[in-house]
C-alpha cells in the first residue's frame, strides 16, 4: 500500500497572463524568463522543494507546451519521483464530459482525485505568477498551531495600492474577520498573496458546494473564500515579511528583474541555503570585448557583449555587438542587439533580432512605457520602435 503525504501542493499554472501581452502570446505566463536564467514557475517549485513538500500538481491549459517541456520530469528541482514528485495535469475527459477549467476553485475541482490519491491531510494552493522566496513549511505548522481550516498568506503592502488585491481584515490574533476582492476603499493593508492551505475534507466540501451553484464565477477569492468566512470556519492570515512581487503586468516584471541590481538587491538569488532551481541547457561562458562597457548590470552564460550593457538584466546567449547599447533593459535568451543599435527602458522577449542601426524604446525619464518585443520579433536595420510599443511574434 503507498504511504499517505501529509500535504499536497497544487500549482496554479493556466492563466492566459494577458495583461504580459506579447511576451504570452505563445508561452504561458509561468514560462516567462526572469532573471536572466530563470522562469517564473522556478520560484514556486523551488519554493517547495526546499519547504519539504515533494508532491506538486502544476494545472496548465493556456499555451503549455513550452512549460510542459521546460519542467519534464521534474529532475532539475529534484522531483521526478516514483511516487508523488511534479505531475502535469491539463483538463482530461472524464466519464462526465471534458471541460477547460472555468476559474481557480474549478480547477482545482476537476483534479480532486489526483489529491485523493495521496490521502493528505492539507492542501496547499499556489499561483504560478509571483516572485518570491518562502517556506511553505513554516505556513504549514502556523496552519496546524491554529487549528486552522484555511490559511492565507499575506503580506503589508502601501495603503495607496491596496485596492489592486485581496484584501483581508483580521482581529488580534490574525484570525480573519474580513475578505474584499480589491476594495475601492480598503480597510486594511493586509494583501492576500494567492497562496492558500487548507484541510483536505474540507476544502473539497466547499468545492463540491461551489461546483453545484451556477451562478458561482467558481473561483477562490470572489466564491470559495467568502463561504467559508460566511459559514464561521475558522481562518487564519500567516504574515509574509519578505520579498515577493507580482509580475502580472508588464511593468511589474520589469521592476521585478530591476530589483536584482544594485549594492544592496531588494532580491538577491546566490542564497545557497534557498536555491532556486531551474532547468539550463549547456551553453558557453560569457564573453566581454575589449570595447566593453558593463555596469550594474545581470550578464547571464553565453552572453557576448562588445558594446555597452547599464542597469539591465540580461538571459542566456544575448549578444550586444560593437556600438550598440543596452539601458534600463529587460533581454531574454538568445536575442541579438546588432552593431549601433540601441534598447532603452524595454522587454525583449527571446529569440528576437534588433537591426543594425536600429532604435527600440527610450530614455526612462522621458520614455511614454516600456517597449515590449514578443518572441523571435525582428526589428529591421535602422527602424524606430516607439517608446511603450507592444509588438507581437513576426
Amino acid at each position: 500500500m503507498l504511504k499517505k503525504k501529509e500535504c499536497v501542493a497544487m500549482l496554479l499554472a493556466g492563466g492566459q497572463g494577458s495583461r504580459l501581452y506579447a511576451l504570452t502570446t505563445k508561452t504561458a505566463k509561468p514560462a516567462v524568463s526572469f532573471g536572466g536564467k530563470y522562469k517564473i514557475i522556478d520560484f514556486p517549485l523551488s519554493n517547495c522543494v526546499n519547504s519539504g513538500l515533494d508532491t506538486v500538481g502544476v494545472l496548465t491549459q493556456y499555451q503549455p507546451l513550452v512549460l510542459n517541456e521546460y519542467i519534464g520530469n521534474g529532475l532539475p528541482w529534484d522531483l521526478d519521483r516514483t511516487f508523488g514528485g511534479v505531475k502535469i495535469l491539463p483538463p482530461y475527459q472524464g466519464k462526465t464530459g471534458a471541460d477547460w477549467y472555468r476559474g481557480t476553485a474549478n480547477a482545482i475541482y476537476q483534479n480532486i482525485e489526483f489529491i485523493d490519491r495521496y490521502d493528505p491531510e492539507y492542501v496547499l494552493i499556489l499561483s504560478g505568477d509571483h516572485i518570491y522566496k518562502m517556506d511553505y513549511s513554516a505556513m504549514l505548522d502556523y496552519h496546524k498551531a491554529q487549528n486552522a481550516d484555511c490559511t492565507i498568506a499575506v503580506i503589508e503592502v502601501p495603503a495607496e495600492e491596496a485596492s489592486r488585491f485581496g484584501i483581508l481584515t483580521t482581529d488580534r490574533e490574525n484570525k480573519i474577520e474580513k475578505f474584499t476582492e480589491k476594495p475601492k476603499e480598503p480597510d486594511s493593508n493586509k494583501a492576500s498573496m494567492g497562496i492558500y492551505i487548507f484541510n483536505k475534507e474540507k476544502l473539497f466540501s466547499y468545492l463540491r458546494a461551489d461546483e453545484a451553484d451556477e451562478s458561482s464565477s467558481n473561483d477562490f477569492g470572489k466564491n470559495i473564500i467568502p463561504a467559508m468566512l460566511a459559514a464561521g470556519e475558522r481562518m487564519y492570515a500567516y504574515s509574509f515579511k519578505g520579498y515577493w512581487k507580482d509580475v502580472g503586468t508588464i511593468q511589474s516584471l520589469w521592476e521585478a528583474n530591476m530589483d536584482l541590481l544594485g549594492r544592496r538587491p531588494a532580491l538577491t538569488l546566490n542564497d545557497e541555503s534557498w536555491r532556486i532551481f531551474a532547468r539550463h541547457n549547456a551553453v558557453p561562458p560569457q564573453y566581454v570585448g575589449g570595447s566593453a562597457k558593463i555596469e550594474n548590470s545581470v550578464i547571464t552564460e553565453g552572453c557576448e557583449i562588445l558594446g555597452t550593457v547599464k542597469n539591465s538584466v540580461l538571459g542566456a546567449g544575448v549578444k550586444v555587438a560593437y556600438g550598440a547599447i543596452v539601458k534600463d533593459s529587460v533581454i531574454m535568451d538568445g536575442t541579438v542587439v546588432r552593431e549601433g543599435a540601441s534598447v532603452k527602458y524595454s522587454i525583449i522577449d527571446s529569440d528576437c533580432d534588433i537591426g543594425a542601426g536600429a532604435h527600440v524604446g527610450g530614455d526612462k525619464k522621458k520614455a511614454a512605457g516600456i517597449a515590449v518585443l514578443g518572441r523571435g520579433y525582428r526589428v529591421d536595420p535602422g527602424a524606430v520602435v516607439e517608446p511603450g510599443a507592444m509588438l507581437p511574434e513576426d
